[in-house]
């Protein structure tokens, strides 16, 4: 799987771009473009890569993609049977940080929404959204002008006044990823994304890279300012912990749904990264989500 530069600059007779993709599945397509990208899953579940973070996505998720950040959605399994009725529906709409012109976001009046663009650098993900503002975006994509421009103005202002939000990728990442500029670098972030669930090896980064496995292993440190195994082993927790907080599956089937191959290494794994074991974890969440008295 390689990172592909999509071309989002037919725009039309319109200053930002909006669509409403509607497929039996997302189109598993690891890319980044220089526009910012608004997303809001109507239909499906699955799993997104943004940056560095793997996180489960579903119905009524929104999620701001900044400028040149990698990403790519993938559906659950059941999506890609043969005979599956499953369907894949998101409204996506592409924008310039500088849409309105250059100078546009720098007043005084817009600086929060400029503030916004600049936190989605990392993706960012609204939590609890209220529906209206899913309504709104919605019913902008029937406007058309002025009265288009201005409702999407309205809800950007409202994103950036939303309270709740959660970066998605790492500084390390974004960092990485602007100074790298290297196929070798895009291509193995690619195929650790593909395969983090999967065996995984540095000798086959290192092959995808073009490098014997030492040189690799010292590119990868370099860059990433971690080694290979402990990137990797960061991925596989982080999705443990989006499929624990689901609570749809055991502890066990999680350890193999997340790449480990048995269960007190993922045990071991997850508690030096997250210092609390995962049934300590799944209880932590169960309080947290307690009513208040």
């Amino acid at each position: 799987m390689k990172l592909h530069l999509l071309d989002r600059s037919n725009l039309g007779n319109s200053s930002f771009a909006t669509k409403v993709n509607e497929y039996p599945y997302f189109l598993k397509v690891w890319h980044y473009h220089p526009e910012l990208e608004l997303v809001v899953v109507l239909k499906s579940e699955g799993t997104c890569f943004i940056g560095d973070n793997v996180e489960k996505f579903g119905i009524g998720d929104v999620v701001l993609i900044g400028e040149n950040l990698p990403h790519m959605w993938q559906n659950d399994e059941d999506y890609f049977l043969q005979n599956s009725k499953q369907t894949a529906k998101a409204i996506a709409i592409h924008f310039k940080k500088d849409y309105l012109g250059p100078k546009f976001f720098e007043k005084p009046e817009m600086i929060h929404i400029l503030e916004l663009f600049e936190r989605a650098r990392f993706g960012l993900k609204f939590l609890n959204i209220d529906k209206n503002v899913i309504s709104e975006i919605h019913n902008m994509l029937k406007l058309e002008g002025f009265e288009k421009t201005m409702a999407f103005l309205h809800i950007l202002n409202k994103l950036a006044k939303h309270k709740s939000t959660m970066r998605l990728s790492s500084q390390g990442f974004v960092n990485s990823f602007q100074a790298s500029k290297s196929d070798a670098q895009d291509n193995v972030q690619a195929y650790i994304f593909k395969n983090f669930n999967q065996d995984i090896s540095l000798d086959k980064a290192a092959e995808i890279a073009n490098m014997n496995p030492s040189a690799f292993s010292r590119f990868f440190k370099r860059v990433n300012r971690k080694t290979f195994s402990k990137y990797v082993t960061e991925i596989r927790i982080g999705y443990a912990c989006k499929l624990l907080q689901e609570n749809k599956f055991n502890i066990s089937s999680i350890c193999y749904e997340s790449g480990f191959n048995n269960v007190s290494n993922f045990n071991r794994q997850f508690k030096l990264s997250m210092n609390c074991t995962p049934s300590e974890y799944v209880e932590k969440r169960k309080r947290s989500n307690l009513p208040q008295q």
